[in-house]
C-alpha cells in the first residue's frame, strides 16, 4: 500500500536520529502526526499524561509520562531529543517555565497555533485562546529557539463533533449563521505537512496558515453531507440566543466565540491559502473527500470500545 507521506512530491529530507517529542501525542491531531511520522521511518517519543494512553499508540513508538502543568516532568521526556511538536493543552500559568525546558535541550520546535494573525474577520475576534497561542509564539521567539508555526482554521472533523448525533438521530441540524463561509481543513491535510516540517530542513521560520481548498458555508457543508450520505439532511437556522441556550454551561464561552467569528464573516468569502498544496505537493483534500472518508460516522451510532 502506498505510503500516505509518498502523495504527489516527495520532498528531500533530513531525518535525525535522534527521536522527533510529540506533545498532545493522543490528541485529534498528534496522533495523526505520530502515525505520519512512524510511516516515514521518523523515531518518535510521545509524551502523554498517563502510562495506559500507550496502547493506543503504534508499536515502537517511545512512549513517557509528563504534563505540561508539571514542567520538570518533561525532562526525561526532552533527554537527547533535537525536535519538540508542541500542542498547548493545559492552563497559561507554565507556559513560559515549559519553553524554558524545551530551549534547554532541543534546537527546534513546531508549534499549533492559530490563524490569529490573519486579516481576515473570522480570525480576528479577540478570545482567551488566541491571547494564549500569541504568547506561546512570543515565548519561544525570545528563547532563540528555531520554530515553524502551524496555523490550522476550521477542522472539517468539527461537523463530527457538532452536527453527527443530530444527523444520525433525525437527519436535522439546528446551527446559526447557515450562510457564514468557512475553508474546513482536513485533519490529516493538517498532521501531514506538521510531519513534513518535523523531519525536513528548510522550515525554519516557517508561518504556515492551513485552509480547505474551498470557501463553503455551514449550510453548503450540511448540504454535502446529505449528498454523500444519500439522504436528505435538513439545515435549520437557530438564533444566537437559541444557540447559547442549548450549548452546556461548561462551552458558554466557545459558543460565543464562534458566534462572533461567523458573525464577523457574514457576507464575505472564507480565507483560503495554497498552503497545504505547497507543502505536500498534492492537492488539499476537498470538505466531500473528508466526508465521504467518514460517511459512516453520520450514518450510524459509535460503537462502544470493545
Amino acid at each position: 500500500m502506498k505510503n500516505s507521506l509518498d502523495d504527489g512530491r516527495l520532498a528531500e529530507r533530513s531525518v535525525a536520529a535522534s527521536p522527533v517529542l510529540v506533545t498532545g501525542a493522543t490528541g485529534r491531531i498528534g496522533r495523526a502526526v505520530v502515525d505520519q511520522l512512524t510511516e516515514a521511518g521518523v523515531p518518535v517519543r510521545a509524551l502523554v499524561r498517563r502510562s495506559e494512553s500507550a496502547a493506543t499508540l503504534p508499536a515502537g513508538v517511545d512512549v513517557v509520562t509528563g504534563d505540561l502543568t508539571v514542567p520538570e516532568s518533561l525532562d526525561a521526556a526532552l533527554i537527547g531529543v533535537s525536535t519538540v511538536f508542541l500542542v498547548w493543552t493545559a492552563p497559561p500559568p507554565t507556559a513560559a517555565a515549559v519553553i524554558d525546558r524545551l530551549a534547554a535541550e532541543a534546537q527546534r520546535v513546531v508549534y499549533l497555533s492559530a490563524p490569529h494573525r490573519t486579516p481576515h474577520p473570522f480570525f480576528q475576534q479577540p478570545n482567551p485562546m488566541a491571547a494564549l497561542h500569541a504568547e506561546i509564539e512570543r515565548l519561544i521567539a525570545a528563547t532563540g529557539l528555531e520554530s515553524t508555526i502551524i496555523r490550522p482554521g476550521m477542522f472539517a472533523s468539527n461537523a463530527l463533533f457538532w452536527w453527527a448525533a443530530s444527523i444520525r438521530d433525525d437527519g436535522l441540524v439546528r446551527w446559526p449563521y447557515g450562510a457564514a463561509e468557512t475553508a474546513p481543513v482536513d485533519d490529516r491535510d493538517v498532521a501531514a505537512v506538521i510531519a513534513r516540517t518535523l523531519y525536513e530542513d528548510g522550515h525554519a521560520g516557517g508561518d504556515y496558515v492551513l485552509t480547505g481548498p474551498e470557501s463553503l458555508s455551514q449550510a453548503e457543508q450540511v448540504a454535502i453531507i446529505s449528498a454523500v450520505l444519500g439522504r436528505p439532511v435538513t439545515f435549520e437556522e437557530v438564533s444566537p440566543d437559541d444557540f447559547r441556550r442549548q450549548a452546556p454551561e461548561a462551552l458558554h464561552s466557545a459558543a460565543n466565540m464562534l458566534l462572533a467569528a461567523w458573525q464577523a464573516t457574514m457576507g464575505q468569502p472564507a480565507y483560503v491559502t495554497s498552503a497545504v498544496s505547497d507543502q505536500l505537493g498534492r492537492p488539499a483534500r476537498t470538505f466531500r473527500q473528508w466526508v465521504t472518508d467518514h460517511a459512516t460516522a453520520f450514518s450510524a451510532p459509535p460503537q462502544p470500545a470493545s
